[in-house]
């Protein structure tokens, strides 16, 4: 059983749910409005900066490692998202974690077919390396689409040889951009934020021309061997619970250190209400706790 901050929350998003998108241009809109009324961890500071050409913004709590650094890529259906909507839960994840987090502001679909948010991920990812820091330093997280361009991310560096980050975080990453799994019909009931429908016409943006199964685009059908160590996080409600569970189930088979966990009865990023929701700041602090393991010998 959710507690009852959770349901109360889940009762405000099913309220307030349209299962209509509204033009794009509107919808980026009003997440920006919105995410200016969000209350900010008190003593996050943030600057920007550009990173391999990426305009990005630095998040930083009191007592952060200065060599560490928490890669973050922004969720928005690779159509949506900013540096600057993200803020809160990069300081949630800046105190957790008690690293840097450098979110880079990725070029966007439709304008932007991929491969360009792959490539911007990258050129951050590369700009850290150039200013010093050791792979052994970086970890990588991501949400929805930002958990799945962090996979692909990874597949990217494995290709190019370049060395793999310590660790990856992702958050009910979107890895199936065919939209396939069973997850997205037999749990629609229970979503009050995504639609399948909607998700499609998402990869037809971000694919462009090209096919939404490339592995590229889709890590789902990827190999997987060698990555890092994985935690991946979903909600138990959101339709695409699948998307996690199928990848943690292959990368497992890949011989890939996965630690998987699926929160019963929660949205699609619920991380994201932390600190007024407890299930949202006992998620965000495992993912703290998994970070700091990665460096505890």
């Amino acid at each position: 059983m959710v507690s009852a901050a959770a349901q109360r929350e889940i009762d405000r998003l099913f309220s307030v749910f349209n299962p209509v998108d509204p033009p794009l241009a509107e919808r980026r809109a009003n997440w920006e409005r919105d995410s200016l009324l969000e209350a900010l961890p008190e003593g996050a500071r943030y600057s920007a900066v550009i990173a391999g050409g990426v305009s990005s913004e630095w998040t930083e709590m009191p007592g952060a490692d200065p060599r560490r650094v928490l890669l973050l890529l922004h969720g928005g259906g690779y159509n949506a998202g900013s540096p600057l909507i993200y803020r809160k839960l990069a300081a949630n994840l800046a105190r957790a974690t008690g690293f840097r987090v450098l979110t880079p502001d990725y070029r966007l679909s439709p304008e932007h077919v991929f491969p360009a948010a792959v490539e911007d991920a990258e050129a951050a990812y590369d700009w850290l390396i150039e200013q010093g820091r050791s792979p052994d330093d970086i970890v990588i997280a991501g949400d929805s689409a930002g958990g799945g361009l962090t996979l692909s991310l990874l597949l990217a560096l494995r290709a190019a040889g370049k060395p793999m980050p310590k660790a990856a975080v992702v958050m009910a990453p979107w890895t199936d951009l065919t939209v396939s799994s069973p997850s997205y019909e037999s749990l629609r009931h229970l979503d009050p934020i995504i639609r399948r429908e909607n998700l499609l016409e998402a990869a037809r943006w971000y694919a462009g021309p090209g096919d939404p199964a490339n592995p590229m685009m889709s890590p789902l059908f990827a190999d997987l061997k060698a990555l890092p160590p994985l935690l991946i996080h979903a909600g138990g409600s959101e339709v695409m619970v699948d998307d996690s569970r199928r990848f943690a189930e292959r990368a497992r088979l890949a011989g890939v250190d996965v630690t998987e966990k699926i929160w019963p009865g929660l949205w699609h990023v619920f991380q994201t209400a932390c600190p007024a929701v407890p299930e949202a700041v006992e998620a965000i602090d495992e993912i703290g706790a998994f970070v700091r393991a990665q460096y505890a010998a």
